[in-house]
């Protein structure tokens, strides 16, 4: 079993910066992929950056240059750090941990995040 823990979500004004946590524990040798999506009121949820083992990162275009996922592997958690946000980035931010080769896949509850314009 692996739990997923976020926290950092609150409200901001655009232009401003908030850094997401993502805290993993239980079976994480069993993960290989960790990543951050997003749904926001009335869309899907949608891939926001995922990170490989090997560290790889694959962004979505729209956050491409303004978000950067990063991670502790020490104390098991993930970043994202989130600079010159917009409103519309806001939504509810999911933390994700996946095997690739199982059907493995947890996500997090999620964290809030509001840009106000």
């Amino acid at each position: 079993q692996v739990q997923l823990v976020e926290s950092g979500g609150g409200l901001v004004q655009a232009g401003g910066s908030l850094r997401l946590s993502c805290a993993a524990s239980g079976s994480i040798f069993s993960i290989n992929t960790m990543g951050w999506y997003r749904q926001a009121p009335g869309k899907q949820r949608e891939l926001v950056v995922v990170i490989t083992f090997r560290g790889s990162t694959n962004y979505a275009d729209s956050v491409k240059g303004r978000f950067t996922i990063s991670r502790d592997t020490a104390k098991n958690t993930m970043y994202l750090q989130m600079n010159s946000l917009k409103p519309e980035d806001t939504a509810v931010y999911y933390c994700n941990a996946r095997n690739d080769f199982t059907d493995l896949e947890v996500w997090g509850q999620g964290t809030l995040v509001t840009v106000s314009s």
